[in-house]
């Protein structure tokens, strides 16, 4: 890790910071609840306008079209071009399935 600091003491590191946010996630096939780390300052819309092509899921699950848990994983990466659309999770939908 390198710090840089400029003539005002701002300092610049190679380490990004991102916050956690919970969301959903609809892809062609599936829905995944998940968290979605966001670059502080940007919003969902950011992250997924920015050049990767896959943006990273922590926590997540992956559920069919009934609603059941097909699948869960520590991580996932979603390829961009197969999501439909994304939004943020309210607290209390975070338990709920």
């Amino acid at each position: 890790m390198t710090i840089e600091y400029d003539e005002k003491g701002k300092y610049y590191t190679d380490i990004i910071s991102k916050m956690p946010v919970s969301s959903i996630i609809q892809t062609s096939s599936h829905l995944i609840r998940g968290v979605v780390h966001v670059r502080q300052g940007w919003r969902i819309k950011d992250e997924l306008e920015g050049d990767e092509k896959f943006i990273a899921v922590t926590d997540a699950s992956i559920c069919g079209v009934d609603g059941t848990v097909l699948y869960q994983s520590a991580f996932l990466a979603v390829q961009k071009d197969q999501i439909v659309w994304m939004m943020p999770m309210e607290k209390d939908e975070k338990g709920s399935e």
